[in-house]
């Protein structure tokens, strides 16, 4: 008999010696990361980067005059992942990569277990941002319009909440988000913004709506939903002194007026909204974000320095191409250093959206901003 339990209990042991065996074999196999993805981008003259998730693509902006031969790349990737160009260039000290020769490169991602690699294409824009604005020129993208810009410095592309819509599942086709194209502008084509209904995705969440809008600056997809303000990227280094804001626009406001929670609220009218601001930037990533006119849209950042908005008898219901024109008037009792504006220590956001408070998801249903042929007017 204690012949026998000692069998038993040696088989016991046996047991367990081969099931922790079996246990930190699958921890070891689960510890090695499978993701093989860009997160970030930044470097010390980089003063902005769009990073298209969907597409794998990476606009990288720097200003006009910087050497990119030695341009600082430094990538936020998933735990224990590897990165490097496709095509090495002779120039090539990483994190300094030599985009003079080609401003478009290619870089593979490799996850920490060796089995997943993803191809980013990179590309490098000189900018000198741009002061006229048409709507003609979109990104060959699916599911849904991307605006983009190009002239003697590059391509400006302009951001939206496009992305996040995406996530609804709410749209069919391109022409089903809040943020598309039309074939009738003011002059040839235009930006159309409507505030539409988020579903059974937005409502729980307490973002039943999404207003339309365009923006200069980017936005972050992966922010959308748990950081909506966040994921919102205002602005790019502008070395102008601005005056004033032109341009034209219908409005039609929708219904019904909707709080966070998706109630209704009686007697208020939707508005749309068409600013610009020009903001100090302490640092090349740095940029104010969703909530740059913070306590629930009363106030104001404290980097603003100059801001351009129309008012709410400006922005009246109108079928006809109406023109704004709006002067930029200091704030925070802030004025310009011009040394620090020659250094691109400064940064200009152009914002229009169908939802004057869509940022904090309150709005109508239905309400529409078409904007076209915009110019930002600068001192000499």
């Amino acid at each position: 008999l204690v012949g026998s339990e000692m069998c038993i209990r040696d088989r016991y042991i046996l047991a367990g010696f081969l099931l922790s065996l079996s246990i930190s074999s699958c921890i070891q196999d689960e510890a090695l990361n499978v993701e093989a993805a860009i997160d970030s981008c930044t470097g010390t003259n980089i003063q902005s980067t769009t990073i298209d998730h969907l597409r794998k693509e990476i606009e990288v902006y720097v200003l006009d005059g910087t050497d990119i031969s030695h341009q600082e790349l430094i990538f936020t990737l998933p735990e224990g992942a590897s990165i490097q160009a496709e095509e090495a260039e002779t120039n090539d000290q990483p994190p300094l990569y030599d985009f003079s020769q080609r401003t478009l490169r290619t870089f593979i991602v490799t996850s920490e277990d060796g089995a997943t690699q993803t191809k980013y294409l990179i590309r490098v824009n000189k900018l000198t941002l741009p002061t006229s604005y048409s709507f003609e020129e979109l990104k060959e993208i699916t599911p849904y319009n991307v605006f983009y810009l190009t002239n003697e410095s590059g391509i400006m592309q302009w951001a939206s909440g496009n992305p996040g819509y995406d996530l609804s599942g709410m749209a069919l086709d391109e022409t089903q988000y809040p943020t598309v194209q039309h074939p009738t502008g003011y002059s040839g084509k235009c930006v159309k913004l409507t505030t539409l209904s988020t579903g059974n995705f937005g409502k729980p969440i307490g973002m039943p709506i999404a207003a339309g809008n365009l923006f200069i600056g980017s936005f972050d997809t992966q922010n959308a939903v748990l950081a909506p303000l966040q994921a919102t990227h205002f602005g790019f280094p502008f070395t102008k002194c601005p005056s004033k804001i032109t341009g034209w626009f219908k409005y039609k406001a929708g219904e019904v007026f909707t709080d966070k929670s998706g109630n209704i609220v009686t007697g208020k009218k939707d508005k749309g909204d068409i600013y610009a601001v020009l903001y100090e930037a302490p640092s090349s990533d740095f940029s104010l974000d969703g909530n740059l006119f913070p306590n629930n849209g009363t106030g104001i950042d404290e980097h603003i320095v100059l801001l351009a908005r129309i008012s709410e008898q400006e922005m009246t219901e109108t079928s006809e191409w109406t023109k704004f024109d709006l002067d930029f008037k200091p704030q925070n009792g802030k004025t310009i250093n011009t040394e620090d504006l020659k250094n691109g220590k400064y940064k200009l956001a152009v914002v229009f959206s169908s939802s004057v408070m869509g940022a904090y998801f309150q709005g109508a249903v239905g309400s529409e901003l078409w904007i076209d042929e915009v110019e930002i007017i600068c001192e000499d």
